[in-house]
């Protein structure tokens, strides 16, 4: 029985090992940087990143031809690992079993017929090569399940690969089209003191002004992120970004340890986004959207001074402290590519969003939404002096403070 299973399996073996090198888009005996050079995601990250470069810099073609080309640069990355696990955990394998390892096998059978012919000449050797051919199928026998596992992995790296994609995209979906919803698992299930709290709740408890990640975040960004290319665009690692914000959750925080800008622009969206109610309120949602509605300038203007007198005073004190700094970012646009358009479309929806039940029903809104939030958010960090006056330095003169390291205190 273990000896009609050897053909098969031999002829399973090579079937499946050809199949796989058609399924494979890139060269066998690569390592992962040279693979993911000639795949066709990474030409087409390419293609977009030659593509965008004759747009200008607030072209919303160019700003999703730029995050487009930073994702399929990650999933060809992602495709070229998974291909050279594959090659390296079933297809070699799998062609050592059909070429060596089986035929080895068939070998000995072929050569066991032939010594059972001539067993009258050449008892001692058939006994020997029987021997041989016998240990040869129970090992093949013994190791059948062994062998089925190389199938079983395959599996299991594309499961793990799609998985590994999946999470990636889902990520950084909302860097593409802007839609942060706080849905009803966020509320019950806060992580820790700070995130996911009310911030009237925070500061009462913590005796502060400023919620500690905006305070902390804003902090360390001035010190390392005011020249950072697309800051609040582009995305950190998730576990340095988990680490962080596990570390503003137990109120001990070490600056040293957290040097990349885009992990703590990451936990400061993110505190933003697990808020309850977002930091410009449910209440005056549709306000917001009046005043920016405003054709003149000045009425403009003066209608989101109405609106802001309306937030209450935690709210209003924190947004001031917050859209202070995103303007004194969006004086360094020219090294940074973070215009005030830009950093409303990546972080107004965390700022503001509307009050409905269930996480489709928001989703549903994200399109007209988000370009709303925009026209909000944009003109806030634009005119921030005029609309934030008591206390408020001149854009251009914070920002010179902030690189000759005077505005310490400042906010």
């Amino acid at each position: 029985m273990v000896e009609q299973r050897v053909e098969p399996a031999k002829k399973a073996a090579q079937v499946i090992h050809k199949k796989l090198l058609g399924c494979l888009q890139s060269q066998l005996g690569l390592d992962t940087e040279r693979r993911m050079k000639k795949l066709p995601l990474m030409l087409l990250s390419v293609s977009m990143a030659e593509s965008f470069k004759d747009f200008d810099a607030d072209s919303s073609i160019r700003k999703v031809l730029e995050m487009c080309c930073f994702m399929e640069n990650h999933l060809a990355k992602t495709l070229s690992e998974f291909e050279l696990k594959l090659e390296k955990e079933v297809l070699e394998p799998l062609n050592k079993l059909s070429e060596e390892d089986l035929p080895e096998i068939l070998k000995n059978k072929k050569q066991f017929a032939k010594l059972t012919m001539d067993w009258h000449n050449a008892l001692n050797k058939w006994v020997t090569h029987s021997d041989q051919y016998s240990a040869d199928l129970y090992h093949f026998a013994t190791k059948e399940d062994a062998y089925a596992n190389y199938f079983i992995r395959l599996l299991e790296l594309q499961a793990e690969h799609h998985k590994n994609s999946h999470d990636f995209l889902e990520r950084n979906i909302t860097d593409v089209s802007p839609v942060c919803v706080t849905t009803d698992s966020q509320k019950n299930n806060s992580r820790g003191k700070v995130y996911g709290e009310p911030l009237l709740t925070h500061l009462y408890d913590s005796g502060r002004e400023i919620a500690v990640p905006i305070q902390e975040c804003v902090h360390m960004l001035l010190h390392t992120g005011m020249r950072e290319e697309g800051l609040f665009r582009l995305a950190a690692a998730a576990s340095v970004v988990k680490r962080l914000k596990s570390s503003l959750d137990g109120g001990v925080m070490n600056h040293s340890e957290f040097n990349d800008p885009h992990a703590v622009a990451g936990a400061l969206k993110s505190y933003l986004r697990e808020l309850p109610e977002p930091l410009m309120t449910f209440e005056l949602y549709n306000d917001w959207f009046q005043a920016a509605g405003e054709k003149e300038l000045t009425d403009k203007l003066e209608q989101f001074k109405i609106v802001l007198k309306k937030l209450p005073s935690e709210n209003y004190n924190n947004l001031r402290y917050l859209v202070q700094f995103l303007s004194c970012l969006s004086e360094q646009q020219a090294v940074n590519r973070m215009s005030p358009s830009n950093i409303a479309i990546v972080l107004g929806p965390n700022l503001l969003w509307p009050h409905m039940e269930g996480e489709a029903a928001l989703l549903d809104m994200a399109s007209a939404s988000s370009v709303q939030v925009v026209a909000v958010v944009e003109p806030l960090i634009q005119y921030s002096s005029s609309l934030f006056p008591e206390g408020t330095v001149p854009p251009s003169m914070f920002c010179l403070l902030v690189f000759r390291g005077e505005v310490l205190g400042v906010l």
